[in-house]
């Protein structure tokens, strides 16, 4: 059974930081590209970066030079770090890996608000 399990969603203020993290099973890891989209209310779903098994990563140009993604192989986790956060990121936020087949996980909210 696969599963991608997020964690690390709060409020935070504007200028502030968070750490998402993504926890897979039953998948073979390295075989996925990684990926987080976000989707706000009344808003489609939309990538905020991804990952390959290689590393190369690729971002949305809302989020580049203040996210950055990563994955740890070991651990089969993918991260997504969140600087200098803005009321405008403010979305759940969904992990994606895909190779033959595309999974999600259920998904962590980000409030950035004063």
């Amino acid at each position: 059974q696969v599963q991608l399990v997020e964690s690390g969603g709060g409020l935070v203020q504007p200028g502030g930081s968070l750490r998402l993290s993504c926890a897979a099973s039953g998948i073979i890891f390295s075989n996925y590209v990684m990926g987080w989209y976000r989707q706000a209310p009344g808003k489609q779903r939309e990538l905020v970066a991804g990952i390959s098994s290689g590393g190369s990563t690729n971002y949305a140009d809302s989020v580049k030079g203040r996210f950055t993604i990563s994955r740890d192989s070991a651990k089969k986790a993918v991260y997504l770090q969140m600087n200098s956060l803005k009321p405008e990121d403010t979305a759940v936020y969904y992990c994606n890996a895909r190779f033959t087949r595309t999974y999600w996980g259920q998904g962590t909210q980000v409030t950035v608000s004063s």
